[in-house]
């Protein structure tokens, strides 16, 4: 199991950041594992400066919740998330190891390759979150 912290990040208009990693074809959430000694929070934090540039406002995180899912990018292998959804502030550029980043609606992401977690846990929840 790939233990693991991601974000949902939306921008005024309700759209999900996602990202895609160099070297490979699925979107996902910005995050990724945590180092040694890390929170969650503390982890993520990182993880967005080091992939986005941004920083994440930690007064703005709600947990989501934690989920397991196939890796897309480890054949054979799960992940499981901590998802927590929060703002950012600074401009969002691919950085680090990221190839490209997009803004979806989180109700329409035809024509995308994306991570088995934000398909069938993450998207759902906020699509849900925004009917309700």
């Amino acid at each position: 199991m790939i233990e693991i912290v991601a974000a949902v990040i939306q921008d005024q208009e309700g759209r999900v950041l996602l990202v895609r990693k160099r070297g490979t074809l699925a979107f996902m959430q910005p995050g990724g594992k945590r180092d040694g000694g890390e929170d969650n929070l503390t982890a993520l934090a990182r993880e967005l400066r080091e992939e986005l540039g941004c920083r994440l406002e930690p007064s703005s995180a709600v947990h989501l919740g934690t989920f397991e899912a196939s890796a897309a990018n480890e054949a054979g292998r799960r992940v499981r998330a901590a998802v927590y959804k929060v703002r950012v502030s600074g401009v969002t550029s691919p950085q680090a190891e990221i190839e490209e980043l997009v803004w979806i609606d989180p109700d329409d992401a035809a024509g995308l390759v994306l991570a088995p977690l934000t398909r069938e846990y993450v998207l759902p929840r906020i699509v849900t979150r925004l009917a309700g």
